[in-house]
């Protein structure tokens, strides 16, 4: 078949499980599942179901499953669909198997905490000799997964490639749109997280939809800021990776990151909801980190990392946000 691409997606959780679903069902490329797991790779090949992740949604056929890692090694297309503080981890075991021209692919939405770095500088550092694209968007794991209408984005070092890579991932439920801005989606997949959180918060606290669309509104403002201050454009985050996986995930009850922080707004502490499990959790810190290191204002981010890390109340961090200086829109 002309233009066809080998592919793996290594990650066998949820969102991991929707992509390699979603590719393989176009028929267009073989696509391989991998994941660490013998058992569970064994029951998905068996049973054609992950019902820890995606319970009643069934596998196709044509997807094939691996607990191996050298079953990456004749894949062009690679996609690390683990989370974001695990990508680091996966890059250092299975690089050793990756094929001379493969491509990476990260599929995480987050800031790796113990460096600030963004992914695709993580997985450049250690996999050198590969090129690294970053998949981010609105896209909820069930719903690729089921095959409703999905759009992302798919950011590359060049435009080539990041057509390549958009071609041989879309199909007729999925749609990717190419950018050559890995920054900006990067920034947009992990800053919506943190947002979302806030968003949650303003839920739990009963502050009202007005807060909520105030603060997806200047969220977004916080976002270009450090986007542009880190060398990507402003206008990624006015897409699908910023304003548009922002609408979903500060809005969707499916969203682990809003109902993570409407559980903050409920005034349970931050280590007794699932905080570990929660990208805007780790992305939080990071991001405020990013923000004094780069001289840009990041009151939202600021206050949600102060709030996760028990150093401020709601009530004092509505306060302080609403009492800043008026200021120009």
């Amino acid at each position: 078949m002309s233009g066809q691409e080998r592919i793996v997606v290594i990650g066998a959780g949820a969102f991991g499980t929707a992509l390699a679903a979603v590719i393989a069902l176009e028929g267009r490329h073989p696509v391989t599942l991998v994941g660490r797991d013998p058992s569970l790779m064994s029951d998905l090949r068996d049973d054609r179901v992950h019902n820890a992740s995606l319970p009643g949604v069934p596998l196709p056929d044509a997807l094939e499953f691996s607990a191996e890692p050298d079953a990456i090694g004749e894949a062009s297309l690679v996609l690390f669909a683990m989370p974001s503080q695990a990508q680091a981890d996966a890059a250092r075991h299975y690089g050793p198997y990756l094929a001379k021209d493969a491509v990476v692919v990260t599929c995480a939405k987050g800031i790796d905490k113990a460096s600030g770095r963004l992914l695709t500088e993580v997985l450049e550092a250690d996999l050198p000799h590969h090129p690294v694209a970053v998949l981010s968007g609105p896209g909820f794991a069930a719903d690729i997964a089921r095959g409703l209408p999905t759009a992302m984005a798919l950011a590359a070092p060049d435009q080539a490639l990041a057509e390549r890579l958009a071609n041989a991932l879309s199909g007729r439920t999925f749609r990717l749109y190419a950018s050559t801005d890995r920054i900006g989606v990067q920034l947009g997949g992990a800053l919506k997280n943190v947002l979302a959180i806030a968003c949650g918060i303003v839920e739990g606290a009963g502050l009202g939809d007005s807060a909520r669309a105030a603060l997806i509104s200047r969220g977004l403002a916080e976002m270009s800021r450090l986007v542009e201050a880190m060398g990507g454009r402003a206008d990624t985050v006015r897409g699908l990776s910023g304003l548009g996986d922002l609408v979903l995930t500060g809005t969707s009850h499916q969203s682990r990151n809003l109902r993570f922080g409407i559980s903050l707004g409920h005034g349970e502490p931050a280590d007794t909801v699932g905080g570990p499990l929660v990208e805007g959790a780790f992305a939080a810190s990071v991001a405020a980190q990013l923000g004094q290191k780069f001289s840009v204002e990041l009151p939202i981010t600021d206050a949600v990392a102060a709030i996760i890390d028990g150093n401020l109340d709601i009530r004092t961090a509505m306060e302080r946000l609403m009492t800043r200086p008026i200021t120009t829109e």
